[in-house]
């Protein structure tokens, strides 16, 4: 099959890292695979399949007033239709909000089936008035709209029809089963890790009030969390306010989170809201025990509570660090739910949420998509 990914960017994020493994999934299947997207190459975070051609468009330069803006995202249809012109693909299948309703558009009378997908929490995540309009109104025209979580369930029917949409989470990185090998350090330092952009959506700033409070009682634990992005001034100014340079590290883009997911003791989730979180995922691939807030959309799909994690109510700092002073303190705790956890590397296997990928575009490109929730 000839199978078009279109996305935003493809730099370091939830959605980018699916995108690639699918990408790459479907390549090395020998499938005709193009990743097309409005960022510069340059940017790019993820390896792909050499057998994969990516198309970058480069055009997501900011806009400067309405009428620009306008104009560009124009551009960026007509650009996007020509090259699924050109391409001809059997099916196209589009990530994230804006860029779906963009991927609608430009494919629209060339006969081409398209696959779009939610990846964050359209209640929480806002993508303004006019593009809230024009998805209202497109997405129904998508042959199907897949989700992450059942939460979304009733939200996605009415946009787009029951018949349309479709529940596929995300799969584990097979790179991340290697760390599960690893020996875990014993040393008298411990370490919580936390993992994703430096965004409000991330609850980072609860995390760190949350291991200020709990931290008193276990100095010998550390906080790392991974990851960049545009609230590290404000995360900075909050670990100097509060005293903790020498036990909280923000240690920005790593290449093979794994190695520190590998060796942590604890990994913490605190977000406000989530589409469905790979970080907590790849955190329970590497036999970690985790707490997450249990944020509408997610985690409650992930974690089973007391049984391979914690959840614990979002945005509440109380709460966040009681459960973190329950695991620091108690180390056979943290074995039984690690032990638990890594039973992820089968329920979001690769394989298994693939054949649910390949399901449905098989059957969509065939005019035939299977009948959704």
């Amino acid at each position: 099959m000839r199978i078009a990914l279109v996305i935003s960017t493809f730099d370091i994020g939830g959605a980018q890292r699916v995108m690639s493994l699918m990408a790459n999934y479907w390549a090395a299947q020998r499938h005709d695979v193009i990743l097309v997207s409005l960022s510069p190459q340059s940017e790019d975070w993820f390896e792909l399949h050499p057998l994969v051609k990516r198309v970058s468009l480069n055009l997501l330069s900011a806009s400067a007033h309405l009428g620009h803006a306008l104009f560009q995202n124009a551009m960026r249809v007509l650009r996007l239709r020509g090259e699924l012109k050109n391409s001809s693909p059997d099916v196209v299948i589009s990530f994230m909000d804006t860029t779906n309703v963009l991927t609608i558009l430009a494919s629209r009378g060339l006969g081409v089936p398209v696959i779009i997908s939610e990846r964050n929490d359209p209640y929480r995540h806002s993508m303004g008035s006019a593009w809230n309009i024009l998805r209202s109104f497109l997405y129904r025209h998508a042959d199907a709209l897949v989700i992450q979580s059942a939460a979304l369930r009733g939200w996605a029917g009415q946009i787009a029809g029951g018949g349309r949409v479709h529940i596929i989470p995300n799969p584990i990185n097979p790179v991340q089963t290697n760390s599960v090998k690893q020996a875990r350090c014993r040393g008298s330092v411990h370490t919580v890790v936390a993992m994703g952009r430096l965004v409000r959506q991330k609850g980072f700033d609860l995390l760190i009030k949350a291991f200020a409070r709990c931290g008193r009682r276990h100095p010998e634990w550390r906080l790392v969390v991974l990851g960049e992005g545009e609230e590290r001034s404000n995360l900075e100014s909050l670990i100097v306010g509060m005293g903790l340079e020498d036990r909280v590290q923000l240690a920005g883009k790593v290449p093979c989170p794994s190695q520190t997911l590998g060796q942590a003791d604890l990994f913490v989730l605190s977000s406000r809201f989530e589409g469905f979180p790979n970080a907590l995922i790849e955190a329970m691939a590497n036999k970690l025990a985790v707490i997450s807030t249990d944020c509408p959309n997610g985690p409650r799909d992930i974690v089973r509570d007391g049984v391979d994690g914690l959840l614990v109510p979002p945005e509440d700092i109380n709460a966040l660090a009681e459960g973190m002073d329950r695991l620091m303190a108690d180390s056979g705790e943290r074995q039984r739910l690690g032990d638990s956890a890594v039973e992820v590397l089968e329920r979001f296997s690769i394989g298994k949420i693939m054949g649910m990928w390949d399901e449905l575009v098989v059957h969509t490109s065939r005019g035939r998509a299977p009948s959704g929730i």
